[in-house]
Protein backbone atom coordinates (compact mmCIF):
# COMPACT_ATOMS: atom_id res chain seq x y z
CA UNK A 1 0.00 0.00 0.00
CA UNK A 2 1.30 3.43 -0.96
CA UNK A 3 1.47 5.77 2.00
CA UNK A 4 0.99 9.51 1.64
CA UNK A 5 2.70 12.31 3.55
CA UNK A 6 1.19 15.80 3.67
CA UNK A 7 3.34 18.72 4.82
CA UNK A 8 1.53 21.78 6.16
CA UNK A 9 3.05 25.16 7.07
CA UNK A 10 0.43 27.06 9.11
CA UNK A 11 -0.13 30.73 8.33
CA UNK A 12 1.86 30.45 5.12
CA UNK A 13 0.98 33.98 3.85
CA UNK A 14 2.71 35.33 6.98
CA UNK A 15 5.76 33.15 6.34
CA UNK A 16 5.87 34.29 2.69
CA UNK A 17 6.03 38.02 3.51
CA UNK A 18 8.85 37.40 6.03
CA UNK A 19 9.59 39.42 9.12
CA UNK A 20 10.54 38.53 12.70
CA UNK A 21 8.34 35.88 14.34
CA UNK A 22 8.08 37.98 17.49
CA UNK A 23 6.35 40.86 15.67
CA UNK A 24 2.52 40.71 15.57
CA UNK A 25 1.54 40.81 11.89
CA UNK A 26 -1.42 39.91 9.71
CA UNK A 27 -2.08 39.42 6.02
CA UNK A 28 -5.29 41.08 4.84
CA UNK A 29 -7.52 40.01 1.98
CA UNK A 30 -10.37 42.38 1.10
CA UNK A 31 -10.13 44.06 4.48
CA UNK A 32 -10.29 40.83 6.52
CA UNK A 33 -7.53 38.89 8.27
CA UNK A 34 -6.44 35.99 6.07
CA UNK A 35 -3.53 34.86 8.25
CA UNK A 36 -1.90 36.09 11.44
CA UNK A 37 1.37 35.43 13.20
CA UNK A 38 1.64 33.61 16.51
CA UNK A 39 2.48 36.91 18.24
CA UNK A 40 -0.69 38.50 16.82
CA UNK A 41 -2.74 35.47 17.84
CA UNK A 42 -1.46 35.89 21.40
CA UNK A 43 -2.90 39.42 21.36
CA UNK A 44 -6.36 38.10 20.47
CA UNK A 45 -6.24 38.53 16.70
CA UNK A 46 -8.06 35.79 14.81
CA UNK A 47 -8.53 34.85 11.18
CA UNK A 48 -11.63 36.42 9.61
CA UNK A 49 -11.53 39.58 11.74
CA UNK A 50 -11.99 42.93 10.08
CA UNK A 51 -8.98 45.23 9.93
CA UNK A 52 -10.37 47.67 12.51
CA UNK A 53 -11.21 44.93 15.02
CA UNK A 54 -7.74 43.40 14.69
CA UNK A 55 -6.04 46.77 15.20
CA UNK A 56 -8.20 47.51 18.24
CA UNK A 57 -6.93 44.34 19.91
CA UNK A 58 -3.31 44.94 18.87
CA UNK A 59 -2.49 48.61 18.13
CA UNK A 60 1.05 47.75 17.03
CA UNK A 61 -0.14 45.26 14.40
CA UNK A 62 1.88 45.15 11.15
CA UNK A 63 -0.43 44.95 8.13
CA UNK A 64 0.38 43.25 4.82
CA UNK A 65 -1.84 43.02 1.77
CA UNK A 66 -2.30 39.55 0.32
CA UNK A 67 -0.50 38.81 -2.94
CA UNK A 68 -1.04 35.22 -4.14
CA UNK A 69 1.97 35.46 -6.45
CA UNK A 70 4.21 36.17 -3.45
CA UNK A 71 2.88 33.06 -1.68
CA UNK A 72 3.50 30.89 -4.72
CA UNK A 73 7.03 32.20 -5.36
CA UNK A 74 8.04 31.70 -1.74
CA UNK A 75 6.60 28.16 -1.71
CA UNK A 76 8.59 27.28 -4.83
CA UNK A 77 11.77 27.28 -2.72
CA UNK A 78 10.12 24.84 -0.29
CA UNK A 79 9.12 22.47 -3.10
CA UNK A 80 12.64 22.58 -4.53
CA UNK A 81 14.15 21.75 -1.13
CA UNK A 82 11.78 18.81 -0.64
CA UNK A 83 12.56 17.47 -4.13
CA UNK A 84 16.23 17.32 -3.19
CA UNK A 85 15.26 14.80 -0.48
CA UNK A 86 12.41 12.99 -2.19
CA UNK A 87 11.27 13.51 -5.80
CA UNK A 88 7.65 13.61 -6.84
CA UNK A 89 6.19 16.43 -4.74
CA UNK A 90 2.58 17.44 -5.43
CA UNK A 91 1.82 21.08 -4.51
CA UNK A 92 -1.77 21.39 -3.29
CA UNK A 93 -1.65 25.12 -2.57
CA UNK A 94 0.96 27.47 -1.12
CA UNK A 95 1.83 26.13 2.31
CA UNK A 96 0.49 22.61 1.66
CA UNK A 97 2.00 19.78 -0.38
CA UNK A 98 1.96 15.98 -0.57
CA UNK A 99 4.38 13.22 -1.51
CA UNK A 100 4.80 9.47 -1.21
CA UNK A 101 6.47 8.61 2.10
CA UNK A 102 10.19 7.80 1.56
CA UNK A 103 10.13 5.60 4.67
CA UNK A 104 12.65 2.90 3.67
CA UNK A 105 15.36 5.40 2.75
CA UNK A 106 15.18 7.36 6.01
CA UNK A 107 14.46 4.45 8.35
CA UNK A 108 10.78 5.05 9.00
CA UNK A 109 7.84 7.34 8.32
CA UNK A 110 8.30 9.63 11.32
CA UNK A 111 12.04 9.76 10.65
CA UNK A 112 11.44 10.83 7.05
CA UNK A 113 9.12 13.61 8.22
CA UNK A 114 11.76 14.79 10.72
CA UNK A 115 14.47 14.96 8.05
CA UNK A 116 12.27 17.02 5.73
CA UNK A 117 11.21 19.34 8.56
CA UNK A 118 14.85 19.90 9.53
CA UNK A 119 15.68 20.79 5.93
CA UNK A 120 12.86 23.33 5.80
CA UNK A 121 14.03 24.96 9.02
CA UNK A 122 17.20 25.89 7.14
CA UNK A 123 14.97 27.86 4.74
CA UNK A 124 13.37 29.78 7.60
CA UNK A 125 10.16 27.70 7.81
CA UNK A 126 10.14 27.19 11.56
CA UNK A 127 6.77 25.44 11.86
CA UNK A 128 6.02 22.62 9.44
CA UNK A 129 3.72 19.76 10.41
CA UNK A 130 3.47 16.36 8.75
CA UNK A 131 0.60 13.93 8.51
CA UNK A 132 1.03 10.38 7.21
CA UNK A 133 -1.85 8.07 6.27
CA UNK A 134 -3.15 5.75 3.58
CA UNK A 135 -4.80 8.52 1.57
CA UNK A 136 -4.43 12.19 0.80
CA UNK A 137 -7.49 13.36 2.76
CA UNK A 138 -6.58 11.47 5.94
CA UNK A 139 -2.95 12.60 5.70
CA UNK A 140 -4.01 16.25 5.43
CA UNK A 141 -6.28 15.95 8.45
CA UNK A 142 -3.43 14.33 10.38
CA UNK A 143 -1.07 17.17 9.42
CA UNK A 144 -3.57 19.77 10.65
CA UNK A 145 -3.78 18.01 14.01
CA UNK A 146 -0.06 17.41 14.50
CA UNK A 147 1.87 19.41 17.06
CA UNK A 148 4.17 22.24 15.99
CA UNK A 149 7.27 20.93 14.19
CA UNK A 150 6.06 17.34 14.65
CA UNK A 151 4.28 14.60 12.75
CA UNK A 152 1.17 12.49 13.26
CA UNK A 153 1.26 9.00 11.80
CA UNK A 154 -2.01 7.16 11.15
CA UNK A 155 -1.46 3.39 11.19
CA UNK A 156 -1.90 1.42 7.99
CA UNK A 157 -5.58 0.72 7.26
CA UNK A 158 -6.43 2.93 10.20
CA UNK A 159 -7.69 5.97 8.28
CA UNK A 160 -11.38 5.19 8.89
CA UNK A 161 -10.80 4.83 12.62
CA UNK A 162 -8.79 8.09 12.72
CA UNK A 163 -11.41 10.08 10.76
CA UNK A 164 -14.41 8.73 12.67
CA UNK A 165 -14.42 11.28 15.50
CA UNK A 166 -13.41 14.34 13.45
CA UNK A 167 -16.04 17.08 13.02
CA UNK A 168 -18.00 17.15 9.79
CA UNK A 169 -16.40 20.56 9.01
CA UNK A 170 -13.23 18.66 8.04
CA UNK A 171 -14.81 18.08 4.63
CA UNK A 172 -14.37 21.83 3.89
CA UNK A 173 -17.52 21.92 1.75
CA UNK A 174 -19.65 24.70 3.23
CA UNK A 175 -22.92 23.90 1.46
CA UNK A 176 -22.73 20.14 2.02
CA UNK A 177 -21.52 20.51 5.61
CA UNK A 178 -24.39 22.83 6.46
CA UNK A 179 -26.92 20.36 5.10
CA UNK A 180 -25.34 17.43 6.96
CA UNK A 181 -25.40 19.34 10.24
CA UNK A 182 -29.10 20.10 9.76
CA UNK A 183 -29.60 16.36 9.27
CA UNK A 184 -27.92 15.73 12.64
CA UNK A 185 -24.66 14.33 11.20
CA UNK A 186 -21.99 16.06 13.30
CA UNK A 187 -18.94 13.86 12.73
CA UNK A 188 -17.32 12.12 9.80
CA UNK A 189 -18.22 8.81 11.43
CA UNK A 190 -21.91 9.73 11.39
CA UNK A 191 -21.68 10.54 7.69
CA UNK A 192 -19.64 7.39 6.92
CA UNK A 193 -22.32 5.18 8.55
CA UNK A 194 -24.88 6.08 5.85
CA UNK A 195 -25.42 3.56 3.02
CA UNK A 196 -23.34 4.56 -0.05
CA UNK A 197 -26.30 4.13 -2.43
CA UNK A 198 -28.49 6.50 -0.41
CA UNK A 199 -25.69 9.10 -0.28
CA UNK A 200 -25.25 8.96 -4.05
CA UNK A 201 -28.99 9.33 -4.60
CA UNK A 202 -29.26 12.33 -2.26
CA UNK A 203 -25.98 14.15 -2.89
CA UNK A 204 -24.85 13.04 -6.33
CA UNK A 205 -21.38 12.08 -7.52
CA UNK A 206 -19.55 14.73 -5.51
CA UNK A 207 -21.39 13.75 -2.35
CA UNK A 208 -20.43 10.13 -2.98
CA UNK A 209 -16.77 11.18 -3.19
CA UNK A 210 -17.04 13.02 0.14
CA UNK A 211 -18.65 9.92 1.63
CA UNK A 212 -15.74 7.77 0.51
CA UNK A 213 -13.29 10.26 2.03
CA UNK A 214 -15.15 10.10 5.34
CA UNK A 215 -14.87 6.30 5.24
CA UNK A 216 -11.09 6.51 4.70
CA UNK A 217 -11.29 5.35 1.08
CA UNK A 218 -9.50 8.07 -0.86
CA UNK A 219 -9.47 7.30 -4.61
CA UNK A 220 -7.40 10.36 -5.52
CA UNK A 221 -3.81 9.89 -6.62
CA UNK A 222 -0.98 12.32 -5.98
CA UNK A 223 -0.36 14.45 -9.07
CA UNK A 224 3.39 14.91 -8.92
CA UNK A 225 4.74 18.10 -10.37
CA UNK A 226 7.20 17.71 -13.20
CA UNK A 227 10.64 19.02 -12.32
CA UNK A 228 11.57 21.52 -15.05
CA UNK A 229 14.53 20.37 -17.13
CA UNK A 230 17.85 22.16 -16.75
CA UNK A 231 18.68 24.11 -19.89
CA UNK A 232 21.81 25.93 -18.68
CA UNK A 233 24.80 25.36 -20.93
CA UNK A 234 28.41 25.82 -19.84
CA UNK A 235 31.60 25.97 -21.92
CA UNK A 236 34.73 25.09 -19.93
CA UNK A 237 37.96 26.32 -21.49
CA UNK A 238 41.10 24.35 -20.66
CA UNK A 239 43.52 26.04 -20.95
CA UNK A 240 41.84 29.44 -20.44
CA UNK A 241 41.78 31.82 -23.40
CA UNK A 242 42.34 35.57 -23.44
CA UNK A 243 41.30 36.32 -27.03
CA UNK A 244 37.68 36.99 -28.00
CA UNK A 245 37.63 35.23 -31.35
CA UNK A 246 38.93 31.82 -30.12
CA UNK A 247 36.41 31.96 -27.28
CA UNK A 248 33.56 32.69 -29.72
CA UNK A 249 34.75 29.89 -32.03
CA UNK A 250 34.88 27.40 -29.13
CA UNK A 251 31.38 28.36 -28.05
CA UNK A 252 29.65 27.29 -31.28
CA UNK A 253 29.01 23.66 -30.30
CA UNK A 254 27.74 24.67 -26.86
CA UNK A 255 25.43 27.32 -28.33
CA UNK A 256 24.02 24.90 -30.89
CA UNK A 257 23.34 22.31 -28.18
CA UNK A 258 21.70 25.01 -26.04
CA UNK A 259 19.28 25.94 -28.84
CA UNK A 260 18.63 22.29 -29.76
CA UNK A 261 17.77 21.29 -26.18
CA UNK A 262 15.20 24.06 -25.98
CA UNK A 263 13.76 23.19 -29.38
CA UNK A 264 13.46 19.55 -28.31
CA UNK A 265 11.05 20.70 -25.60
CA UNK A 266 9.17 23.01 -27.96
CA UNK A 267 10.76 26.16 -26.52
CA UNK A 268 12.86 29.10 -27.64
CA UNK A 269 14.86 31.52 -25.52
CA UNK A 270 13.98 35.21 -25.73
CA UNK A 271 16.05 36.43 -22.75
CA UNK A 272 19.41 34.94 -21.85
CA UNK A 273 21.87 35.65 -19.06
CA UNK A 274 25.50 35.26 -20.14
CA UNK A 275 28.08 34.84 -17.39
CA UNK A 276 31.81 34.72 -18.01
CA UNK A 277 34.34 33.44 -15.49
CA UNK A 278 37.95 34.60 -15.57
CA UNK A 279 40.63 33.31 -13.25
CA UNK A 280 38.10 31.23 -11.33
CA UNK A 281 35.65 34.04 -10.52
CA UNK A 282 32.76 35.84 -12.23
CA UNK A 283 34.20 38.54 -14.49
CA UNK A 284 31.15 39.80 -16.38
CA UNK A 285 27.44 39.09 -16.40
CA UNK A 286 24.81 40.61 -18.68
CA UNK A 287 21.20 39.93 -19.54
CA UNK A 288 20.38 40.01 -23.28
CA UNK A 289 16.93 40.18 -24.87
CA UNK A 290 15.97 39.33 -28.45
CA UNK A 291 12.99 40.67 -30.41
CA UNK A 292 12.26 37.15 -31.66
CA UNK A 293 14.41 34.35 -30.21
CA UNK A 294 18.08 33.43 -29.91
CA UNK A 295 19.77 31.19 -32.40
CA UNK A 296 23.27 29.80 -32.01
CA UNK A 297 24.81 32.61 -34.07
CA UNK A 298 22.95 35.24 -32.03
CA UNK A 299 24.36 33.80 -28.81
CA UNK A 300 27.90 33.80 -30.17
CA UNK A 301 27.53 37.42 -31.26
CA UNK A 302 26.28 38.42 -27.79
CA UNK A 303 29.27 36.73 -26.14
CA UNK A 304 31.61 38.46 -28.58
CA UNK A 305 30.08 41.86 -27.84
CA UNK A 306 30.07 41.27 -24.10
CA UNK A 307 33.75 40.32 -24.09
CA UNK A 308 34.65 43.14 -26.48
CA UNK A 309 33.72 45.87 -24.00
CA UNK A 310 36.78 47.63 -22.62
CA UNK A 311 37.57 46.33 -19.16
CA UNK A 312 35.10 43.42 -19.37
CA UNK A 313 37.79 40.85 -18.65
CA UNK A 314 41.19 41.33 -17.08
CA UNK A 315 42.32 37.70 -17.02
CA UNK A 316 42.05 34.62 -19.28
CA UNK A 317 38.50 33.25 -19.59
CA UNK A 318 37.96 29.75 -18.24
CA UNK A 319 34.14 29.37 -18.46
CA UNK A 320 31.12 30.79 -20.31
CA UNK A 321 27.57 30.05 -19.11
CA UNK A 322 24.34 30.47 -21.08
CA UNK A 323 21.34 30.70 -18.73
CA UNK A 324 17.84 30.99 -20.28
CA UNK A 325 15.84 33.45 -18.16
CA UNK A 326 12.73 33.67 -20.37
CA UNK A 327 11.57 30.82 -22.59
CA UNK A 328 8.46 30.81 -24.73
CA UNK A 329 6.65 28.18 -26.84
CA UNK A 330 8.20 27.71 -30.24
CA UNK A 331 4.78 27.91 -31.88
CA UNK A 332 4.33 31.50 -30.72
CA UNK A 333 7.38 32.52 -32.78
CA UNK A 334 6.90 30.38 -35.87
CA UNK A 335 6.71 32.19 -39.21
CA UNK A 336 3.31 32.59 -40.77
CA UNK A 337 2.37 31.20 -44.17
CA UNK A 338 3.83 34.26 -45.88
CA UNK A 339 6.80 34.68 -43.54
CA UNK A 340 7.22 37.16 -40.77
CA UNK A 341 9.78 39.39 -39.14
CA UNK A 342 12.92 40.79 -40.76
CA UNK A 343 14.75 38.82 -43.40
CA UNK A 344 17.51 36.62 -41.97
CA UNK A 345 20.04 38.10 -44.40
CA UNK A 346 19.20 41.57 -43.12
CA UNK A 347 19.70 40.42 -39.55
CA UNK A 348 23.05 38.87 -40.35
CA UNK A 349 24.15 41.99 -42.22
CA UNK A 350 23.22 44.27 -39.36
CA UNK A 351 24.89 41.91 -36.88
CA UNK A 352 28.05 42.09 -38.97
CA UNK A 353 27.97 45.88 -38.84
CA UNK A 354 27.49 45.72 -35.07
CA UNK A 355 30.53 43.49 -34.70
CA UNK A 356 32.57 46.22 -36.45
CA UNK A 357 31.19 49.46 -34.95
CA UNK A 358 29.92 48.12 -31.61
CA UNK A 359 26.67 46.78 -30.22
CA UNK A 360 25.31 50.14 -29.02
CA UNK A 361 26.17 51.93 -32.28
CA UNK A 362 23.41 50.30 -34.38
CA UNK A 363 19.93 51.06 -33.08
CA UNK A 364 16.31 50.66 -34.10
CA UNK A 365 13.88 53.52 -33.61
CA UNK A 366 10.41 53.29 -32.10
CA UNK A 367 7.89 55.65 -30.57
CA UNK A 368 7.05 55.69 -26.87
CA UNK A 369 4.88 57.89 -24.70
CA UNK A 370 5.79 61.48 -23.83
CA UNK A 371 4.95 65.12 -24.46
CA UNK A 372 7.87 66.35 -26.56
CA UNK A 373 9.31 64.70 -29.68
CA UNK A 374 12.61 64.01 -27.93
CA UNK A 375 10.85 62.17 -25.10
CA UNK A 376 8.87 60.03 -27.54
CA UNK A 377 11.94 58.77 -29.37
CA UNK A 378 13.03 55.30 -28.24
CA UNK A 379 16.42 54.05 -29.42
CA UNK A 380 17.14 50.37 -28.84
CA UNK A 381 20.30 48.49 -29.87
CA UNK A 382 19.49 46.28 -32.82
CA UNK A 383 18.69 42.75 -31.74
CA UNK A 384 17.29 43.71 -28.32
CA UNK A 385 13.65 43.95 -27.33
CA UNK A 386 12.41 47.55 -26.98
CA UNK A 387 11.55 48.48 -23.39
CA UNK A 388 9.51 51.72 -23.45
CA UNK A 389 9.97 53.86 -20.36
CA UNK A 390 6.60 55.54 -20.97
CA UNK A 391 3.49 53.83 -22.32
CA UNK A 392 2.41 55.38 -25.64
CA UNK A 393 -1.30 54.74 -25.14
CA UNK A 394 -1.72 56.83 -21.99
CA UNK A 395 -2.89 60.47 -22.01
CA UNK A 396 -0.06 62.99 -21.95
CA UNK A 397 -1.35 66.48 -21.03
CA UNK A 398 0.58 69.11 -22.92
CA UNK A 399 1.51 66.74 -25.77
CA UNK A 400 1.69 68.16 -29.28
CA UNK A 401 -1.04 67.46 -31.81
CA UNK A 402 -0.25 65.72 -35.10
CA UNK A 403 1.67 65.94 -37.32
CA UNK A 404 4.95 65.32 -35.54
CA UNK A 405 8.08 67.23 -36.63
CA UNK A 406 10.28 65.44 -39.13
CA UNK A 407 13.67 66.50 -37.72
CA UNK A 408 14.38 66.39 -33.99
CA UNK A 409 17.66 67.98 -33.00
CA UNK A 410 19.97 66.01 -30.76
CA UNK A 411 20.41 69.14 -28.61
CA UNK A 412 17.96 72.10 -28.70
CA UNK A 413 19.37 75.16 -30.48
CA UNK A 414 19.30 78.58 -28.91
CA UNK A 415 16.60 80.79 -30.48
CA UNK A 416 14.80 84.09 -30.01
CA UNK A 417 11.21 85.24 -30.50
CA UNK A 418 10.24 88.89 -30.12
CA UNK A 419 7.18 91.06 -30.57
CA UNK A 420 6.54 93.95 -32.94
CA UNK A 421 8.44 96.38 -30.70
CA UNK A 422 11.35 94.02 -30.10
CA UNK A 423 10.24 92.84 -26.66
CA UNK A 424 10.93 89.20 -25.74
CA UNK A 425 7.84 87.01 -25.81
CA UNK A 426 7.17 84.81 -22.81
CA UNK A 427 4.46 82.76 -21.08
CA UNK A 428 2.93 83.55 -17.72
CA UNK A 429 2.41 81.08 -14.90
CA UNK A 430 -1.19 80.69 -16.08
CA UNK A 431 -0.08 79.71 -19.59
CA UNK A 432 -0.85 83.06 -21.28
CA UNK A 433 1.38 84.59 -23.97
CA UNK A 434 2.79 87.99 -22.99
CA UNK A 435 2.60 89.33 -26.54
CA UNK A 436 2.11 88.60 -30.24
CA UNK A 437 5.20 86.91 -31.84
CA UNK A 438 6.36 89.09 -34.75
CA UNK A 439 9.91 88.02 -35.56
CA UNK A 440 12.02 84.99 -34.71
CA UNK A 441 15.42 83.48 -35.18
CA UNK A 442 15.52 79.67 -35.07
CA UNK A 443 19.32 79.49 -34.83
CA UNK A 444 22.01 81.95 -33.68
CA UNK A 445 23.55 81.80 -37.17
CA UNK A 446 20.29 82.45 -39.03
CA UNK A 447 18.90 85.86 -39.90
CA UNK A 448 15.76 87.25 -38.34
CA UNK A 449 12.55 86.70 -40.30
CA UNK A 450 8.93 87.70 -39.78
CA UNK A 451 6.43 85.25 -38.30
CA UNK A 452 3.82 84.18 -40.85
CA UNK A 453 1.77 82.15 -38.33
CA UNK A 454 2.13 80.51 -34.99
CA UNK A 455 0.25 78.15 -32.64
CA UNK A 456 0.47 77.50 -28.94
CA UNK A 457 1.38 77.54 -26.22
CA UNK A 458 1.28 73.95 -24.97
CA UNK A 459 2.43 74.36 -21.37
CA UNK A 460 4.13 71.53 -19.50
CA UNK A 461 4.60 71.39 -15.73
CA UNK A 462 6.73 68.26 -15.45
CA UNK A 463 7.73 66.48 -12.23
CA UNK A 464 6.58 69.40 -10.09
CA UNK A 465 6.87 67.21 -6.99
CA UNK A 466 10.67 66.88 -7.41
CA UNK A 467 12.46 70.18 -6.90
CA UNK A 468 15.64 68.98 -8.60
CA UNK A 469 13.96 67.48 -11.69
CA UNK A 470 10.97 69.85 -12.05
CA UNK A 471 10.54 71.68 -15.40
CA UNK A 472 8.06 74.35 -16.49
CA UNK A 473 8.07 75.14 -20.18
CA UNK A 474 5.76 75.89 -23.10
CA UNK A 475 5.95 74.76 -26.71
CA UNK A 476 5.08 76.78 -29.82
CA UNK A 477 4.78 75.99 -33.50
CA UNK A 478 6.24 78.91 -35.50
CA UNK A 479 6.14 79.33 -39.30
CA UNK A 480 8.28 81.90 -41.11
CA UNK A 481 7.40 83.84 -44.24
CA UNK A 482 9.77 81.63 -46.25
CA UNK A 483 7.66 78.56 -45.35
CA UNK A 484 10.06 77.06 -42.79
CA UNK A 485 8.33 75.71 -39.68
CA UNK A 486 9.85 74.96 -36.29
CA UNK A 487 8.88 73.58 -32.91
CA UNK A 488 10.16 75.95 -30.23
CA UNK A 489 10.11 75.93 -26.47
CA UNK A 490 10.43 78.74 -23.95
CA UNK A 491 11.74 77.85 -20.51
CA UNK A 492 12.83 80.31 -17.84
CA UNK A 493 12.59 83.19 -20.32
CA UNK A 494 14.96 81.49 -22.82
CA UNK A 495 13.83 80.28 -26.27
CA UNK A 496 15.09 77.10 -27.89
CA UNK A 497 14.43 75.37 -31.22
CA UNK A 498 13.62 71.73 -30.51
CA UNK A 499 12.65 70.36 -33.94
CA UNK A 500 11.84 71.34 -37.52
CA UNK A 501 8.89 70.51 -39.78
CA UNK A 502 9.25 69.60 -43.46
Amino acid sequence: MTRTMVLWAPDWPIVAVGGPASVPAVVLDKGAVLACSQAARAEGVRRGMRRRDAQSRCPGLVLHEHHPDTDARAFEAVLTAIEQLSPGVAPLRPGLCALEVPARFYGGEAEAAAVIAERLVDLGVWDVRAGIADGLFAAEQAARRALAQDSLVVPERGSAQFLRDLPIEALDEQATVGLLRRMGLLTLGDFASLPPADVHTRFGTHGALLHRLARGQDPRLISRRQVPPEFDATLLLEPPLDNVEPIAFSLRTTAEAFVSDLAGHGLVCTTVLIEVDADGSLATSRRWMHPRWFGATDLIDRVRWQLGVDGAISAPVDAVRLIPEVTEPLGDHADSLFGGGPDERVERGVARVQSIVGHEAVVSVMVQGGRGPGERRLLTPWGERPMPARAPGRPWPGALPAPAPATVYREPRQAMVVGAEGQTIGVTGRGLVTGEPARFRADPEQAWQPVASWAGPWPVDDQWWDEAAARRLARFQVVGVDGSAFLMIVEGGQWWTEAAYD
